[in-house]
Formats: structure tokens, sequence, C-alpha cells
């Protein structure tokens, strides 16, 4: 007689329970408010505009191919003869940016690219005087305003453009001609140093580097002068046991501390090493300076949290991105570093960033610091595997960015939303008890389901882009050179 009234009181909770899983479900579907359309930086996004003579230089591969190396023999020493002497010109006087040598010299590298592709034996000689420009252009722009468009462009042009050119050649040689360090300049450093991959490390040398998420070559992409690097990392040597640490800022948990050997076993596409000059003002009066920078970075983060900043404010240190970790341990030492800061002013850009959270486009991004006169490029590490995936994530990018300029949104799934919000309250939880939760700290469920729209977009393409490109190997006998990658892009897209 009793048990109709409990099953009846059974059912009235289920239903309950259900009808408040549905109204709690309906509350957490309502999306964030919508954002202002963001301001950019407002300046002149650079553009190669050089199509013509981008497929000009393919075909000239292909002839060259043809010919063989016996018969490139002579151009190529020609045209390496005719660089070395316009860089003994930079080597002999100071030039201003707009100096019609720049012009010539920039050309002339873009030429020599396809004759060594089809040549690998004078690989070493083309990448020696790469090297030997970059170090001349970047010791000319000393005496450059490093505020003018002009000085800009030309370091842009020079630093950019001639690893583009080196790239080219690089990927069509066997992978055995090809070693994974690339040496720059001797830069004389007094602090601590270690051993780290067949070069010396110094405590205050600054790592920028590549990963392998969509969300890295977007950084890397999503500027005014699309680069090659994502992050930033500061190298610092403990004076006794040299140990070699680096302290960097992670989305996912904020500034932290790790060796150098953790920071080595993550997805590196590219690294590139900078040390501060030695003839710095501020160096001749204390040459222990960068190590002072380095050990006041790894105080701090292991002092205190430092949350990652995702609306990229390099002017407030209390949350740090990566680039920031860098130049605020510098300026506590008095060096104000990215002399020439970074800017992000088209329209598609600075949507796509706002949605993930950046608020400054007048910023610090990593790609940028290489054209900092302060610092000398010191050794860069790529092989030929992660450098083709490297230039397939950038042509998948700049074809999503393309749309982006289109006017497409880079939007989310709202019917995951609740759930999103879900977990990010978990990860909240395990924030409070200094642990990393699904959603990162400081980052809305919103963006987290961006980023993941995002990433399974950038895949999408690439693997459609990966099969083109064996394809286009398999047929033609040699790799897709990077403006044929764009260009399949933009047909799986």
């Amino acid at each position: 007689m009793h048990s109709e009234p409990k099953r009846g009181r059974w059912f009235r909770f289920v239903a309950r329970c259900l009808l408040a899983a549905v109204a709690l479900y309906l509350l957490l579907l309502i999306p964030e408010p919508a954002s202002p359309p963001p301001k950019g930086a407002d300046k002149q996004a650079f553009l190669w505009q050089r199509d013509a003579f981008w497929a000009a230089l393919e075909k000239e591969f292909q002839q060259a191919r043809l010919t063989g190396c016996n018969g490139l023999a002579a151009p190529v020493a020609d045209s390496l003869n005719e660089i070395q002497r316009q860089l003994d010109v930079l080597a002999a006087t100071n030039l201003p940016p707009g100096a019609t040598v720049f012009g010539s010299l920039e050309t002339n590298f873009f030429l020599l690219a396809p004759r060594v592709a089809a040549c690998p034996e004078r690989l070493p000689d083309y990448l020696q005087a790469f090297a030997r420009m970059r170090s001349l252009v970047k010791r000319q722009s000393e005496h450059w305003p490093m505020d003018s468009p002009e000085t800009r462009d030309r370091l842009y042009r020079s630093l950019y453009g001639g690893r583009a050119g080196i790239e080219a050649a690089m990927l069509q040689s066997p992978p055995e001609k090809l070693s994974p360090l690339l040496e720059g300049d001797l830069e004389s450093s007094a602090t601590p140093s270690a051993s780290v991959h067949g070069v010396a490390m110094h405590s205050g040398d600054i790592l920028i580097s590549r990963g392998g998420a969509a969300t890295s070559a977007l950084i890397a992409r999503g500027n005014d002068f699309p680069g090659n690097f994502s992050h930033v990392a500061l190298v610092h040597v403990e004076e006794w046991t040299k140990n070699v640490s680096v302290i960097e800022a992670h989305i996912e948990s904020g500034v932290g501390v790790r060796p150098i050997e953790a920071y080595l076993q993550e997805t590196k596409l590219r690294i590139m090493l900078l040390r501060l000059r030695s003839d710095l003002p501020a160096l001749l009066a204390d040459p222990m300076l960068p190590h002072k920078a380095a050990a006041q970075a790894l105080s701090a983060a292991q002092a205190r949290h430092i949350p990652y900043d995702f609306a990229m404010d390099h002017a407030d240190p209390a949350k740090q991105f990566c680039s920031e970790v860098a130049s605020a341990a510098y300026r506590t030492q008095g060096v104000t570093l990215w002399m020439g800061l970074s800017h992000l002013s088209t329209p598609g850009v600075t949507a796509w960033l706002s949605a993930l959270g950046v608020r400054h486009f007048e910023t610090q991004e990593p790609s940028d610091l290489e054209y900092d006169p302060q610092l000398r490029v010191v050794a860069e590490w790529c092989d030929p595997d992660t450098l083709f995936k490297d230039h397939a994530d950038n042509a998948v990018i700049d074809v999503m960015l393309e749309a982006a300029e289109r006017g497409e949104k880079l939007d989310y799934n709202l019917w995951l939303l609740p759930m999103t919000r879900l977990a990010k309250a978990y990860s909240v939880v395990l924030n409070w008890c200094g642990k990393v939760g699904p959603v990162p700290e400081g980052m809305s469920s919103a963006t987290a389901l961006r980023v993941k729209r995002l990433s399974a977009g950038h895949a999408a393409i690439k693997a459609r882009l990966i099969e083109r490109a064996e394809q286009f190997r398999a047929e033609k006998g040699y790799t897709p050179p990077y403006w044929e990658l764009v260009r399949m892009a933009r047909v799986s897209r």
C-alpha cells in the first residue's frame, strides 16, 4: 500500500533533477557578451607583392636542376663573389636603411637560392653568406632610428627574407647535407655559461622558438611583419653548478622555471639564441647585468605565482606573457628590449587575436626580438623535418588569416559551452590548489572553445595540404617551395 507513494516521490525527484539539469544547461548556454570591434595598432602591414618573382625563381630552379652542378659552378661562384663584395661595402661604412646596396643584396640573395637548391654542395657557402649578411645588417641598424618604417622594412626584408632564401635551398637538399646548427656571431659574455648542443649558453641569453601548435603558428604569423617564432624564454646558468634553467611563461600555468633539458624535449620547430651586445654602455658598466636580469626573473618566478597575460600588456608585470618575462627582467636592470615594438594592425588579425583574449596590439612579439639591434644572433637550430612542418603550418595559418581578412570570424560551438564552463569551474578549483586544469587560468570558456576550433581547422587543412605536397614531390621530384604550399593550402581549405 505504501510502495505507490514512494515510487511517485522518486519519479518527482528524478523529474526535478532533470528539470534542474536542463535549466542549468540553458543557463550555461548563455553566450558571453560580444566585445566591441578591436582597434589595431593602425600601422601598415608589410606585403612582399612579388608573386611573379617567386614563380620565376621556381622556373629558374627547374632549369638549374637540368643544368646540373657542373654547369652551375661558375654562375654560383660569381653570385657568391658578388654578394661578398656587397657585404664588404656594408662592413666598410655606415649606410642608411634606404641605401641601394641593401635592395641589390636582397635580390642577389634570392636569385642565388634556386641555384644552390639545385647544387647543395654550395649550401654551406650560402649559409655562411647569410650569417655574414645578417650580422652586418644588424650592425648597420645600430645607427638607424628604430621607430622608422624604413628601418623596420629593411631589417625584415634582409633578415626574414634572407632566411626564407636559405630555407628554400635547405628544403631541396638531402638531409645528410644539412647541419641542424647554424652558427651566428661569437658575442662575448662575462656571465656564467654551460655548453648546450655544442653552443656556450650564457646566463641572461634569450631563446626564441617556434612550437608545433596551431596557436604557435598564429602567434608567429599574426603580425604586421609575419615571422618565424612564437615563444620567448630567458636562460639562467647557476654560477657554481653550471645548471642551465629557463624562465618562461606558459598559457597553461603562467611563469615557471625548468631545466633546459625539459625545454628542449618539447616540440620545437626552430630555436634561436640571442645575446645582449657586450659593447652596450650598460654592460660596459656592469658585465654581469644579464646574469642579474636572469637571477631576478628566476627569483620572481619562485617567489610567487605569476599568471599568464592573455591581454599582452607588456607594461604591467603583474601578469606576464612569454616575451614579457625577458623584457620585465631586463627592465629591472635599466635595459629596454624590443626597441621596435610589434604592431598588429589588419582587421582580420586583430579580430582573431582579440577573440583569443589579446587587448594590446602594440606590444612585444617573439619574432620581432630578432630585429632588436641591442641583440646578437649567436646560433640557430633547425632540421629538415621540423623545417618543412614549420613551413606547412605557416602556409595553413596564412591562408586562414586571409579568410579572417575577408571577415570570417573565429567562432566556437555554442552547444559545447555549458560543459566547457563546468570544466572551467573545475579548473578554477585546481588553480586554487596550485594545479593546472583543463581550461587555462585567465582563459574564458568561449576562448578555450575558439582555440579548439582553430586547432581543428588548422589540422584538417594541414592534413590535406600534406597529401598534396607528397603528390607534388612524387610528380616533380622536389619539395614544394613556400608559395606552392600557400597555393595548396588555399585549395585544401
